[in-house]
């Protein structure tokens, strides 16, 4: 093997460019950047109506913490591509993609928080009386130390795998930032097994989490069709379509990204799924999730009433 094609742990690697010419780069800055605000503005506009109005400090909008991990998530990956397209590069460093990998798989948290809110809505609807007890305070705070410590493992191991694999097939990675697939397809042959089988055991994992969902849902269903009440029927269904909506969108481009056969795979549909399923939730959660709730929205009218008080 020629040194040329070997990878050192002091070396770059070359993301994806999403355009060749100026013009092509500047759009492409433009849109992330668009989208990367908008995420930054609905999110942190969540955090801090939650933070300073006491009503939502109650275990249903405890779980809105989503909205951090979608904020840390795209912040792992959106600036460095802009950054890239503004300066004309595709270079990240060795230690930077490492970092970058360490905090995708990290803040990957948030499937684990959208299973423990399926469970959230499995409670509220189904045995409400008995709400406050098996969701109070205390076990909301179990259950999230629990999802970011799985979390926080998953990245470890992730990271202590895949950077131990030799790597002998260049430094391109066909995407837009540091992904395990892209990195697996330039290791040496048969050296990247134990990361396969790591990755199949973290999918098998998440797919539990799916099915998890998917009964929840059935006796949530179950029990919305029984309700007397339209309104109360038209409140519950308010409630949950947008999370599941949510859950599904991200678990189909996960699996389109990371379990379609090798014969539907190129670039252009994978830089496609990978931006649906990283960049596009983070910014699209809080309309569809969050925005949806009433007494959210008064005391992000409150909040909005308070700044213009202080600049008057």
């Amino acid at each position: 093997m020629s040194g040329e094609s070997k990878m050192s742990n002091d070396s770059s690697f070359l993301l994806l460019a999403f355009a060749d010419t100026r013009e092509l780069q500047l759009l492409h800055f433009s849109l992330f950047l668009g989208t990367y605000l908008a995420a930054l503005l609905a999110n942190g506009l969540i955090i801090t109506a939650i933070a300073c109005d006491h009503r939502l400090h109650t275990p249903m909008y405890f779980f809105l913490h989503l909205a951090l991990l979608d904020l840390a998530s795209i912040s792992t990956t959106v600036p460095k591509s802009m950054a890239n397209s503004l300066r004309d590069t595709r270079t990240i460093s060795y230690s930077g993609c490492a970092a970058q990998l360490f905090s995708f798989v990290l803040f990957s948290a948030e499937y684990s928080l959208l299973t423990v809110m399926a469970y959230d809505h499995y409670v509220a609807i189904c045995r409400p009386l008995h709400y406050g007890t098996l969701l109070s305070t205390t076990a909301c705070v179990r259950m999230e130390a629990a999802a970011w410590a799985s979390g926080f493992l998953n990245a470890l191991l992730h990271i202590a795998n895949t950077f131990s694999i030799p790597l002998c097939q260049g430094n391109v990675l066909n995407q837009f930032f540091c992904e395990i697939p892209q990195i697996l397809k330039i290791s040496c042959s048969r050296s990247y097994l134990q990361e396969v089988g790591l990755f199949v055991f973290r999918a098998c994992l998440i797919f539990g989490c799916f099915i998890f969902i998917v009964l929840s849902y059935v006796q949530i269903f179950r029990a919305v069709l029984r309700m007397p009440s339209e309104q109360g029927r038209h409140k519950a269904f308010s409630m949950c379509l947008p999370h599941l909506a949510v859950v599904s969108l991200f678990v189909s481009t996960v699996m389109v990204a990371h379990l379609k056969p090798p014969s539907m795979s190129s670039p252009a549909l994978d830089v496609v799924v990978a931006v649906v399923y990283s960049v596009v939730p983070p910014a699209v959660n809080p309309l569809l999730y969050s925005m949806r709730n009433k007494e959210l929205r008064d005391a992000l009218r409150k909040l909005f009433q308070w700044v213009q008080c202080q600049h008057q």
